[in-house]
């Protein structure tokens, strides 16, 4: 089992997980952060942390699709290991639903 990050995260990217990841497997894209299915170690601290309720373990029936996409852009982006600052907009996106296919950006972010 891994734990992924999903649609929610999208354009809130607030970031509380990565403090708390033992392993630093956090990638920062533009507007949406992953998990490297491969680094993570399972231990789950993350997904209390994350305030859009964005991350899960990978046992839902969308969860391969999440995997997919979490192990694609952790190898393109750059590794994360400290909280920024999340978009000054998080809260108004926070409760969107579908936000893969609109808003979704596979630039890179800044990194730590």
């Amino acid at each position: 089992m891994t734990y992924i990050v999903k649609d929610p995260c999208i354009k809130c990217k607030y970031m509380d997980c990565v403090e708390v990841c033992p392993v630093d497997c956090f990638y920062e894209g533009e507007n949406f952060l992953v998990i490297h299915p491969d680094e993570c170690i399972d231990c789950g601290v993350c997904e209390p942390e994350c305030p859009a309720e964005a991350i899960s373990d990978d046992s839902g029936e969308d969860a391969q699709k999440w995997v997919d996409i979490n192990r694609e852009y952790a190898e393109k982006w750059p590794n994360i290991t400290k909280m920024g600052t999340p978009p000054t907009d998080s809260d108004e996106w926070k409760d969107v639903k579908d936000k893969f296919e609109k808003h979704f950006s596979p630039n890179p972010g800044k990194g730590s």
